[in-house]
């Protein structure tokens, strides 16, 4: 296992648990972006592993923004660009992941840390979590994803409102507009997020996998094509012998045994 400094990796079942800790509020940073990056790597490779849940070091704080000295040290916008677009192609490896990847988000999430959960597939929050775009008040805007996965999951309007205003909303409110899938008490939250986790664990790899990439290539095409891309992952799942398992525990009215093939 490699040594990393800011993420730590664990497993629970065939659930792998990435952990960014980086005191005292998870401050998104090159450094913290490599080790996530290769935490990530590490989990898509083991074969044992189904589902990833991404969640903050603490109970206070997911990650609540990008390292501002960082930020200062950008001389150019070359140099910012080239600093964007390390973290874009990170978080679109964690979008595009065909493993679902859960953000349990245990405590404040700004800034790079609301944008790096919007790249996972699942949200799970703290209720009483904090959420938002400050950026507008450093005179910048969101430059790791926000401007466009956050108009995508709230609507432009909404977007625009968080952004233009820098304000913070709580994690029930953000699932009321559907920037999280689910508000829970603090204590909660890892809870849920890895019984989520392990449910989907349970069902079987082909027809996981075929899910999350008909949903995600689906997005990035029109309707008849994205109809088409789903039709071919539903028909490759035919000759599989956890779809023959499936339907016979089905008609058998007993729980499947799924073996991942």
């Amino acid at each position: 296992m490699t040594e990393r400094q800011y993420v730590k990796l664990t497993k629970e079942d065939r659930v792998a648990i990435l952990t960014i800790d980086n005191p005292p509020v998870n401050m998104i940073s090159v450094s913290v972006v490599n080790d996530l990056r290769n935490a990530l790597e590490e989990a898509w490779g083991d074969d044992d592993v189904k589902v990833i849940v991404v969640t903050g070091g603490g109970q206070m704080v997911f990650v609540a923004g990008a390292d501002i000295n960082t930020i200062m040290q950008l001389n150019t916008p070359a140099e910012a660009k080239e600093v964007l677009m390390q973290v874009h192609e990170l978080f679109q490896r964690i979008e595009n992941s065909s493993k679902p990847i859960i953000a349990a988000i245990n405590g404040h999430c700004l800034g790079a840390g609301n944008e790096m959960a919007m790249a996972c597939h699942i949200r799970i929050a703290n209720n009483r979590a904090m959420f938002g775009q400050p950026e507008i008040g450093l005179g910048i805007i969101p430059g790791f994803g926000g401007t466009q996965r956050l108009s995508r999951l709230v609507g432009k309007a909404k977007a625009l409102e968080l952004i233009l205003t820098g304000d913070r909303i709580t994690g029930a409110e953000a699932a009321s507009i559907g920037l999280v899938n689910k508000a829970v008490p603090g204590t909660e939250v890892m809870k849920t997020a890895l019984g989520l986790a392990k449910k989907i664990a349970s069902f079987g790899r082909p027809s996981i996998t075929a899910a999350v990439e008909a949903v995600n290539v689906g997005l990035t095409v029109n309707l008849p094509e994205a109809l088409e891309i789903e039709a071919d992952k539903f028909s490759s799942l035919v000759e599989t012998e956890d779809m023959r398992e499936g339907l016979s525990a089905f008609l058998e009215k007993r729980q499947p045994n799924f073996q991942d093939k």
